[in-house]
């Protein structure tokens, strides 16, 4: 670590870990939280398709603003005072989603995470790369950008683990105050590293020609807010809803404004920042499918998968709460009580007034359990069966980056001895291929659960999470170092919030994919949609993958 990495490695991974930790526990009890019938320890009680909506649109913004919270880190701030600024914003945003039910003050607490999002993440992935923007760890940058991605995910596999227990032992509210908690403890790590991390945050002079901060709030963010609200009030949907026209209404000045950065930059500096648009490109897509791990394969978690637990498992797990009922201590049963009512696609309905409507019945859970078990706890509908909250399959892709990390890697350090490492633009390309592999491994799951009919085994999302990580491990820390190899210096920070922009889209896309999950009565088309689209994605990459190697070798990295 002393002589292959930067001093200030260890305390951006921790500083980064901590952010995401508070990020990813709320994307983890999101849309369970907002789908979860209204009451004193309920949810908000909204609409399936709505929550995917609130969703998509709530994880679009936190990767829009990068691109202005870039700017401003870069050209006014700096860079350490973004990182506060940002973690400040989003601690705030996650205790306010804790303390109020209240829609105003809910959507309000968003916006808080949306633009502290926009000033942290693509600041500290910066540093990150300054740092590695100097002898002797210039040459080791793709596996610092590795080792700090472990970080983001170690962060985003214990957070669902104290979710689980927070919101069991004590309410929704607890889950998500823990966030701005784990936020931070973030910012306190970052302020002891500064020391070994200052040198890297030196704001770059501006040089002639390049885009003024007026120019970009006046010609790109206040268009952007202004089409937005056109988008918003325009009669009728012309997307889907009215947040999704606002939404892809405000990008479209964003999306034009990336593009005139390739026409007015200088011509040494053209074909990098062209080949970075196309690498934005193509991720998209894959934001696009990966960012339904909070939506459809949630859905998928909490009523197609069966998550009961062994018998012999029940009191070890007991004592860490990571079952349904509220004390964490009681498990569901049988017998009838009051309960929602769901249709045959387990949505909640409502009545005339948006009320949940309620009915002398059992629970959702077992609604389509298997016919054998069904008759076992006819015969004793009082004992009790426990399951594994929701959420914790949220952990499954973070526990496969951090043991497969490693794996990946060892492998291409193999092909680097040999003279045989891919480029980073290739590893993007596998990482697209393989991705789309997963949505293949969910179509079994479809099958063996006879379109939703019976519960399927929990190892069909552990699978399917397993070969999209592999896919994730090639792609999304390769998308952060090509961006910090190829962006010139002086827009590094601009570039690495165009990357979160692709990011931003796709998520976005993510919300609408998701929300067309109750248009497929055989759910296996729904996954063999989302293939089609990385497969699309995957041959646009092939074909551009000669100009991107071309323009890796110009500037002297691969």
């Amino acid at each position: 670590m002393k002589t292959k990495h930067p001093k200030g490695l260890p305390y951006l991974f921790f500083t980064e870990m901590w952010e995401r930790f508070g990020y990813y526990l709320i994307l983890g009890i999101f849309v369970l939280y907002v789908i979860e019938p209204n009451g004193d320890k309920g949810g908000l009680g909204l609409p399936d398709k709505m929550a995917d909506d609130v969703f998509g649109t709530y994880i679009a913004l936190t990767y829009l603003t990068p691109f202005l919270g870039g700017f401003l880190a870069e050209r006014l701030f700096g860079y350490i005072k973004s990182i506060y600024l940002g973690g400040v914003l989003m601690a705030a945003g996650y205790i306010g989603l804790g303390l109020f039910k209240e829609l105003p003050l809910f959507y309000g607490s968003l916006g808080l995470i949306i633009i502290g999002n926009g000033f942290f993440k693509p600041t500290i992935s910066t540093i990150l790369g300054n740092l590695y923007s100097e002898e002797p760890y210039k040459k080791n940058k793709d596996t610092g950008y590795n080792i700090f991605y472990m970080g983001i995910n170690i962060g985003a596999f214990i957070c669902n683990i104290i979710a689980a227990y927070m919101r069991n032992r004590f309410g929704w509210g607890e889950a998500f105050i823990a966030a701005g908690v784990g936020m931070l403890i973030g910012l306190v790590i970052f302020s002891f590293g500064l020391k070994h991390i200052r040198h890297a945050c030196e704001m770059k002079a501006a040089k002639e020609g390049d885009s003024k901060i007026s120019d970009v709030l006046l010609k790109v963010f206040l268009p952007a807010l202004i089409v937005g609200a056109i988008g918003w009030i325009v009669p009728g949907n012309i997307f889907g809803s009215d947040s999704t026209d606002a939404f892809i209404f405000a990008c479209v000045p964003v999306i034009y404004f990336y593009v005139s950065l390739y026409f007015k930059a200088h011509q040494d500096e053209k074909r990098s920042i062209g080949a970075l648009l196309m690498i934005f490109l193509v991720c998209m897509f894959f934001w696009a499918i990966f960012k339904q791990n909070g939506t459809a394969l949630t859905r998928w978690a909490n009523y197609y998968t069966d998550r009961s637990i062994p018998e012999k498992l029940v009191e070890p797990m007991r004592g860490i709460y990571m079952l349904d009922g509220k004390d964490g201590t009681t498990g569901k049963s049988f017998e009838d009580k009051e309960v929602a009512v769901y249709d045959d696609q387990f949505r909640s309905q409502k009545n005339e007034a948006g009320e949940t409507m309620k009915v002398s019945g059992k629970d959702v859970y077992f609604k389509n359990i298997n016919p054998e078990e069904r008759a076992q706890l006819a015969t004793n509908p009082k004992q009790e069966v426990y399951l594994f909250n929701t959420e914790l399959f949220q952990s499954v892709n973070p526990f496969w980056v951090i043991v497969l990390t490693p794996v990946i890697v060892g492998f291409w350090a193999i092909f680097r001895k040999r003279g045989k490492e891919p480029t980073t633009p290739t590893k993007i390309m596998i990482g697209l291929f393989i991705t789309a592999l997963s949505c293949l491994v969910m179509v079994g799951a479809v099958f063996a659960g006879n379109n939703g009919a019976v519960k399927v085994s929990p190892l069909w999302l552990v699978a399917s999470y397993g070969v999209v990580t592999i896919g994730e491990l090639c792609l999304s820390p390769m998308g952060l170092s090509v961006v910090s190899k190829l962006s010139p210096a002086r827009l590094t920070a601009l570039m690495m919030g165009g990357f979160f922009l692709a990011n931003s889209v796709g998520n976005k896309l993510s919300g609408i994919l998701a929300s067309t999950w109750y248009n497929y009565e055989n759910k296996e088309y729904y996954f063999l949609v989302n293939f089609a689209l990385l497969i699309f994605a995957f041959i646009l990459g092939i074909f551009m993958l000669k100009f991107l190697n071309k323009v890796m070798k110009e500037n002297g990295v691969d």
